[in-house]
């Protein structure tokens, strides 16, 4: 039985990322010594998935500051006033983009759904040039598999970026966003053409904003965006990943029908009627990662409650198309429960940081497959 994990947390059990960009950003240090914290922290991370046993291990979840800003760099959707002359977008011109200086100003930023994470939102327009600007996604990639991992790339996915954007400054506020759809796709194929012929057989789009109560223009943008990247996917295990409530019924119809998708990831902890949806009709021949393990919370899972509700799908998609994974990404938890040592014995065994999380998910995977531990 397979597991997940949808993200993991970049800032470091001991907050080594946060201390190392406070450091850079009061020049105390340099882009070098930084990049060093951050592959170290990359390379722990997923060390410590792939010990623990799980095999759908993210790739590309690692952010100086959040994914959306990532995806702006990857786009090269840069607003004029940062004077970005083109090429690799580097740490000045992405740092400018998040925090500003004394002459211009940063973008704007706003709550992650109703998580207390926050990104930088998107000012985009019809003169918005894309290019491809930031090779984030492959060269991670290829990192981790310098290391004998081979993970799971993660992108935000092209309709949830433009559904989280916002029309640029002057630019009309009925500007259709969702028209610049056919402007960035050409980006995200030469990114999934690479990460192929890297060797990637897996990749993974998140699309939270399928939770949202979407219209039907907004739903065919979903099928117009995969039917055009269907080509550039064919040979890869393609995941729609979606988080944080309920996916609506008109939703769920949308996603399960796009045929160059492999696989749906569903956050089943809030998502009581997005469950009642898979046990009613699933695809054949699809793969469900089922978000059991809550990733909002530091609560230590109830694992017999969710194995019965996996035991439950295993019937209704099938013991090989069950993969076990956390509700949306671990990054909105602590870090680690063994740096906690100054806690009550007792306080501990209720809770569960992400490494525990972690070895929750596998411990649920393993269990499935019979193998059953305390």
């Amino acid at each position: 039985m397979a597991s997940h994990i949808v993200g993991y947390p970049c800032m470091g059990a001991k907050r080594e990322l946060k201390f190392a960009l406070e450091s850079f950003w009061d020049g105390k240090s340099s882009a070098e010594d930084l990049k060093k914290v951050a592959t170290d922290l990359r390379a722990s991370i997923w060390k410590q998935m792939a010990s623990a046993g799980i095999k759908y291990i993210p790739g590309n979840t690692f952010s100086y500051y959040d994914q959306v800003l990532d995806t702006t760099a990857m786009l090269g959707a840069v607003p004029d006033r940062y004077s970005w002359t083109g090429g690799e977008i580097n740490l000045s011109t992405y740092f400018l983009m998040a925090r500003g200086n004394a002459t211009v100003p940063a973008m704007e930023m706003t709550k992650w759904f109703d998580t207390n994470y926050h990104f930088i939102v998107p000012e985009l327009g019809p003169n918005t040039k894309f290019s491809y600007s930031s090779h984030k996604a492959i060269n991670e990639y290829k990192e981790a598999k310098a290391l004998g991992i081979d993970t799971v790339p993660v992108l935000v996915g092209p309709v949830s970026y433009l559904l989280l954007s916002k029309p640029a400054k002057g630019v009309e506020k009925s500007f259709s966003l969702l028209s610049l759809l056919s402007s960035i796709l050409p980006v995200y194929k030469e990114v999934i053409v690479e990460l192929k012929a890297a060797g990637a057989s897996w990749i993974q789009f998140d699309e939270p904003t399928l939770v949202k109560d979407l219209d039907s223009h907004q739903l065919a943008a979903f099928s117009a965006a995969y039917t055009e990247l269907e080509s550039s996917l064919s040979g890869l295990n393609v995941l729609v990943e979606t988080y944080f409530a309920d996916v609506p019924a008109e939703s769920y119809k949308t996603l399960t029908s796009l045929s160059s998708v492999t696989a749906y990831g569903f956050d089943l902890e809030r998502g009581t009627k997005t469950l009642a949806l898979v046990r009613s009709g699933f695809p054949a021949g699809k793969y469900l990662f089922a978000g059991v393990v809550d990733g909002l919370n530091i609560w230590a899972d109830d694992l017999a409650a969710s194995l019965i509700t996996l035991q439950s799908l295993e019937a209704v998609v099938g013991k090989d198309k069950l993969v076990v994974s956390t509700s949306c990404s671990l990054m909105h938890t602590a870090v680690d429960l063994v740096n906690e040592t100054k806690l009550d014995e007792e306080i501990k065994s209720w809770l569960a940081f992400a490494a525990q999380k972690v070895v929750e998910v596998n411990a649920l995977a393993r269990a499935l497959a019979g193998q059953k531990d305390e």
